[in-house]
């Protein structure tokens, strides 16, 4: 073997703060859940209220960007026809 030192102390220090982040998250995550739960039980549509929240993150010109493509995408849709589509066995 080498002799090279391995700061232990700081390795369990970088260790205890990451696992404290870990712990904060979960709480964090938790307390999410109990918001979307209240959310829902004043009758709000959750999945609507994550796409306004996804929405929010983006900046004006990649919502725009995206409601385009939306756009464009069920125009050639609805040019094109009605096309039956296959069911999943």
């Amino acid at each position: 073997m080498s002799d090279v030192t391995i700061p232990g102390g700081k390795i369990r220090a970088f260790v205890e703060r990451i696992e404290n982040i870990d712990t904060e998250l979960q709480e964090l995550n938790e307390q999410k859940k109990e918001v979307f739960a209240e959310a829902k039980g004043e009758g709000f549509d959750v999945k609507i209220l994550k796409e306004i929240i996804k929405l929010r993150k983006q900046d004006q010109e990649e919502r725009d960007e995206r409601e385009s493509l939306l756009d464009l995408y069920m125009r050639a849709m609805d040019q094109a026809g009605p096309h039956k589509v296959a069911k999943a066995a």
